[in-house]
């Protein structure tokens, strides 16, 4: 990853009400290495933001110390472990990584 790449901000969600712990484990957290636990919301639904640079992402959930797919992301692969990774795609915003990355205009005087 280009590390002067402008981040983004991604929500990552889970609904369980019944659960007591949601984390989320991906390349990005080096898996178990790092996860991101996710905050319980009075609607059941548990939810974390994290911020990533632009680039494609491989996660999972962990419920309750269980694996779990994203059941709302519809792009996964397979993984050597027999089941399937969920995988997200962070974009470039042009117009703010345009802007950010111009240098300030010259001096006139």
């Amino acid at each position: 990853m280009n590390a002067s790449a402008i981040k983004q901000k991604q929500t990552f969600s889970f609904k369980s009400p019944a659960a007591h712990s949601v984390l989320l484990a991906g390349d990005f957290t080096r898996w178990m290495e790092n996860p991101i636990p996710l905050r319980k919301q009075p609607d059941g639904v548990w939810r974390a933001t994290a911020s990533l640079t632009p680039g494609t992402y491989h996660y999972r959930f962990v419920v309750d110390g269980e694996w779990q797919d994203d059941p709302e992301c519809k792009v996964r692969v397979q993984n050597p472990f027999g089941t399937q990774n969920s995988v997200v795609e962070i974009e470039q915003t042009a117009g703010k990584a345009q802007s950010e990355m111009l240098p300030a205009p010259a001096s006139k005087y």
